[in-house]
């Protein structure tokens, strides 16, 4: 929303109206305002104006949610709608560690008390951990073992005293950076009460009664939290003399990331509350810390709380649960849903839903099974919500930047400033969301724009989808992009990288021959060493050039060039204008794309009639395959293996039997090994060894896959 001006901000302006409603009276017709003392008047009264206009432009700006600037404005705004910003999010760790007591021991349990559990070092810093409350283990044989999620942050305890004679009072937690889904509230009849009762926190009012023992948080100034409780017709009213006791983690939210040394610092008592300060042993760490996250900035809090409005928590449409999860799961950066019905084929009565976490590329199966537990209470009755791993498509771009060499010093500098360019828009919310699209112009502009040596470019655009192979099974594989394709009716549309296939020598690649303008035929093919194409395989699957689709068939891909077993299987898509549709999580990769900068003989005045100079093609095809080219003749014989992956190369045999690679031996030479499961001590590859991975299963089991 475009700020609203309501009265002129100008200062001159301003001075000339008030000019102009003063020649307006007779008095004052043939007046010099310029060089009296009026025009110090003149310049007191629109100053005033002046502040007056900013300040009820600003006021009216900060009164609504899309034009507010203020953290504290688009807080209060989102509360009138019923929305609460995610707080700070602790890191969180799984470790494990037992605790000896010995043999001889009468005691049932071990109690890790609430609190400071470890202290974790990272880059010559501490980090506390804490956990929330108390975990108790039974001994066995002795030991008492514990496997928990600590939390990154100081433990703290605060007390409030309920005074009803004060209408106002409130109960604010005093620390910002909480994180308040640790947050835990206890209450008490009076001070001396030992009794306490656990009140739930909830998000809406829905089924709530006179007696619920629940409460509501609210952000208030400086990222702080008040508490809120019922007044006897919405949740349970608190009396005169009652106690609250809260408890929650303080937090560095995502500074806690990616701790893995952890030193005990706990307090441990026995059943008895007896204090144990030996037999405990080291800390394991079974996950380093992660999802640590920041307060939720205000653009998201723009963007989700009139759509969680407009959900009314409930989940029926996709925009409910595009609106929802968030909400429920802080860690999701980005998130899809669409029915069953615009799946192909149909499938009635289902919502598929599919998330891009804040950290890593997928969400776990334990974190899809809470989700599924928390929308339960969301989703409409005979709606089955299925979770899908997001797929993701990639964008590369091929462009040659035409320069003026009479405007830059440095040819490398130019494409270092006109790659670091890309990457700033590679990282924007332009892309890197579900639903958002891959914007042709644009790229061109900013390639035009990186530096003033630029003249033009001319840019390809390709999209590509890393097939993830089972390299153990003959298997079925759909790769769908999203994008129709273009058509060359020559075929060689698609290309791959290198892959070895179970009965078939050498490595292969995929490629398309031309059926018509819908459809293509998937073929397999190899390079003999004079570069000639040698089909292997005339019918490997189908092309869906109108949709942007290929379905391999049955096939066992034993191993592949590129490492963990991927293929990259790309294609030219119809329109330069890339979206990323349902589950495809779409990216600009600059790393895979390529940038070539070509002298502009004409704008230099070198060539001014254009007789030499070189034009770049709009539509050329280029190779026949993606990546590294390996022919018939590099590739005849399997030789072995090297760290796990298959290599092809040239080798030679050691004095005890070995084999070795290269020609010859040197310092960069590995182990070739009879078993892929087998790995070398050496790290280092040579020009000749290909990174891949090969399965030793003979399985000939059929399985159906997708990739990522």
């Amino acid at each position: 929303m475009a700020f609203t001006q309501y009265t002129n901000l100008d200062f001159e302006e301003i001075k000339v109206s008030l000019r102009e409603y003063l020649r307006a009276n007779s008095n004052f017709t043939d007046y010099d305002f310029e060089g009296s003392n009026l025009s110090i008047l003149i310049d007191t009264l629109a100053y005033n104006t002046y502040v007056t206009a900013y300040n009820t432009n600003m006021v009216a700006n900060e009164s609504f949610i899309d034009s507010a600037t203020l953290r504290e404005n688009i807080v209060a705004l989102a509360r009138n709608v019923g929305y609460v910003p995610s707080s700070r999010r602790a890191s969180t760790a799984n470790i494990s560690f037992t605790v000896d007591l010995g043999s001889g021991t009468t005691k049932s349990s071990v109690t890790l008390k609430a609190g400071l559990v470890a202290l974790g070092d990272f880059a010559n810093t501490n980090y506390t951990f804490c956990t929330p409350e108390d975990i108790t283990s039974p001994v066995n044989d002795g030991f008492a073992e514990f496997t928990i999620d600590i939390k990154q942050g100081t433990f703290v305890t605060n007390e409030f005293v309920v005074d009803t004679s004060q209408p106002n009072q409130k109960f604010i937690l005093p620390n910002p950076y909480v994180d308040t889904s640790t947050l835990k509230v206890q209450v008490r009849d009076t001070l001396t009460s030992s009794s306490r009762k656990t009140y739930s926190q909830i998000d809406n009012i829905v089924g709530i009664s006179t007696h619920s023992e629940t409460f509501l948080i609210q952000e208030i100034q400086d990222e702080k939290y008040e508490l809120l409780f019922g007044d006897g017709v919405l949740g349970k009213k608190l009396n005169n003399g009652n106690v609250i006791d809260s408890s929650y983690i303080v937090t560095d939210g995502p500074g806690g990331n990616g701790i893995s040394l952890f030193s005990f610092a706990g307090k441990l008592v026995d059943n008895d509350g007896g204090l144990i300060v030996s037999g405990i042993s080291d800390i394991i760490t079974n996950q380093v810390s992660r999802n640590g996250a920041e307060v939720e900035s205000i653009d998201t809090i723009r963007n989700l709380a009139t759509r969680v409005y407009s959900a009314q928590h409930r989940a029926v449409t996709a925009n409910d649960y595009e609106a929802i999860i968030p909400t429920i799961f802080p860690n999701a950066e980005s998130v899809t849903a669409y029915g069953g019905e615009d799946s192909n084929p149909p499938q009635y009565g289902k919502v598929f839903l599919s998330i891009k976490p804040k950290n890593g590329r997928f969400i776990s199966d334990f974190d899809k099974r809470q989700l599924l537990d928390k929308l339960k209470s969301y989703s409409v009755a005979g709606i089955r919500q299925e979770f899908i791993d997001l797929k993701y498509l990639y964008v590369e771009i091929d462009t040659n930047v035409y320069y003026n060499t009479n405007a830059v010093a440095n040819v490398n500098n130019l494409k270092t400033t006109i790659r670091n360019s890309l990457e700033t828009y590679a990282s924007s919310s332009d892309l890197n969301s579900f639903g958002s699209r891959f914007k042709y112009s644009k790229i061109l502009k900013i390639v035009d724009d990186s530096s003033s040596a630029v003249t033009s470019n001319i840019t390809k655009v390709i999209i590509r989808r890393n097939l993830d192979v089972d390299t153990s099974n003959f298997a079925q594989y759909e790769l769908c992009y999203g994008n129709k394709f273009h058509n060359r009716n020559k075929g060689y549309n698609i290309k791959s990288t290198g892959f070895v296939v179970d009965g078939i020598r050498g490595v292969c690649y995929f490629t398309d021959t031309y059926i018509d303008e819908k459809t293509g035929r998937l073929i397999i093919f190899r390079l003999s060493n004079t570069g000639v194409v040698e089909i292997v395989n005339n019918n490997a699957g189908t092309v869906k050039y109108d949709i942007g689709e290929i379905l391999i068939d049955t096939i066992r891909i034993l191993s592949t060039i590129k490492s963990d077993n991927v293929v990259e299987i790309q294609a030219i898509p119809d329109s330069n204008d890339v979206i990323g549709l349902k589950d495809l999580y779409l990216q600009l990769s600059i790393a895979d794309s390529n940038i070539s900068v070509v002298q502009d003989i004409i704008s230099t005045g070198a060539d001014t009639s254009g007789a030499n100079y070189v034009s770049t093609s709009s539509f050329t095809n280029g190779s026949k395959v993606r990546g590294d080219i390996i022919t018939d003749s590099d590739s005849s014989t399997l030789v072995g293996y090297v760290n796990g992956q298959a290599y092809y190369g040239t080798f030679h045999v050691m004095s005890d039997g070995s084999k070795m690679t290269g020609s010859t031996h040197s310092s960069d030479s590995q182990a070739i090994t009879s078993t892929p499961g087998t790995t070398s001590s050496s790290s280092t590859t040579t020009g000749s060894s290909y990174s891949s991975r090969s399965s030793s299963s003979s399985s000939s089991s059929s399985s159906s896959s997708s990739s990522y």
